[in-house]
């Protein structure tokens, strides 16, 4: 199987399980206990804290875990305006959010909350001066992505912490995307609270990780004296300890820009190649290269092809049968037929968008392995294109 869906999720590492193994068999106790095995229950998670800070340039005392990314995000966004002012209870984020806070904000929305929300390119970053507008009538929370999970699109996220910061309103970055993929350093980058999950870079599903600036309040919204009382619950330990043995092995994989800088050109030779072979496909992707802080404009792993006139679901079905991985937009709505309202928000005609996969390669995919793939991406076109007798547009 040649594995291309790394944006929904990554196979655990061999020193993830191990270490997992070791905590469901070892370090099982209660991490609350004050007996001696309950104490190294708590040593097991704190040394696993320590790793997600260092992972995100942070504090340890200010990363907090949870279930999972979702209920991250919903901690940082239900948390923190719960804890604001009633007149400043604003939520302010974009069309091209991961479905975790474009659900959410729309619940939030229906309850009675102000949301608002912001204007995007053909690129699908947001509007900084629609932005500034916003936040200068009425401040509150901002949540915007680091990088896209459909696109792979990176978002200024320096130039929004500074509006927020000028104008008092508090900034959730969604890092889910991009932690573990790129450099993080939370506490340059401006940012107030940053969710991520760390099944996204080779560590377990069921725990995910918020981090909260010093100073920075919110209402939990599971009550209980575990996580310094900002998240009860007794922790999962085992995904814990997996969670930061991933985080450490991330660390060690970025100190070496090379590697992403080789992956990086096998995405854009994955590009090349499918392009000699379907003439006819759209690279749903920035035009320009860099950002102009020269940050890359798209995540090194993310490749978003639209084969006009197709359906995606077939397409993603073919490929499967073939041996590849890959999907519609986020693993969150695979099974949905409705075209990503991420490429609808972008401006993309919607045959375009029907037709759209996502690509996302990992740390350890090979030049074979791309090579193949573009030889069976393109065959797979060529099937469809021939058993429905479908036209390009124009033709």
């Amino acid at each position: 199987m040649i594995e291309l869906d790394h944006n929904a999720t990554t196979k655990p590492s061999p020193g993830v399980v191990s270490a997992m193994v070791h905590a469901l068999t070892e370090d099982w106790h209660n991490p609350s206990s004050v007996h001696r095995a309950g104490q190294a229950a708590r040593r097991a998670v704190e040394l696993a804290r320590q790793s997600l800070a260092d992972l995100l340039g942070a504090k340890p005392r200010e990363v907090v875990f949870t279930s999972g990314g979702t209920e991250s995000i919903h901690l940082a966004l239900r948390g923190t305006l719960g804890a604001l002012p009633p007149g400043r209870r604003t939520l302010i984020t974009s069309p091209v959010e991961h479905s975790a806070v474009r659900d959410l904000a729309e619940t939030l929305a229906a309850e009675g909350a102000r949301v608002h929300w912001l204007r995007v390119d053909r690129a699908g970053r947001v509007d900084l001066n629609h932005l500034a507008e916003l936040v200068r009538e009425s401040g509150g929370l901002v949540s915007i992505q680091w990088s896209n999970n459909e696109t792979g699109a990176v978002q200024p996220v320096r130039d929004i912490a500074s509006i927020c910061g000028k104008h008092g309103a508090i900034f959730h970055c969604d890092g889910t995307q991009w932690v573990g993929k790129e450099p993080t350093h939370v506490e340059s980058e401006g940012f107030d609270l940053l969710t991520c999950s760390p099944h996204k870079f080779h560590g377990p599903k069921g725990v995910g990780v918020l981090w909260m600036r010093r100073g920075v309040r919110t209402r939990p919204q599971a009550p209980g004296t575990q996580e310094l009382g900002r998240r009860g619950g007794t922790e999962n330990v085992p995904g814990i300890v997996g969670a930061g043995v991933a985080a450490s092995e991330a660390l060690a994989w970025l100190s070496d820009p090379s590697r992403r800088v080789r992956q990086r050109a096998l995405r854009d030779l994955l590009e090349s190649l499918v392009r000699e072979r379907c003439p006819e496909v759209v690279v749903n992707a920035p035009d320009a290269p860099t950002l102009p802080d020269g940050t890359p404009s798209r995540l090194w792993n993310t490749s978003n092809l639209a084969f006009p006139g197709l359906e995606a679901e077939a397409l993603l079905m073919l490929l499967s049968e073939r041996g590849v991985t890959a999907s519609a937009g986020a693993a969150c709505s695979s099974g949905s037929l409705e075209p990503s309202p991420v490429l609808l928000a972008m401006g993309l005609p919607e045959p375009v968008a029907h037709g759209s996969i996502r690509l996302s390669l990992g740390r350890e995919t090979t030049e074979a392995q791309v090579r193949e793939a573009a030889e069976i991406l393109a065959q797979a076109v060529r099937t469809l294109r021939g058993s429905s007798g479908a036209a390009l547009p124009g033709a």
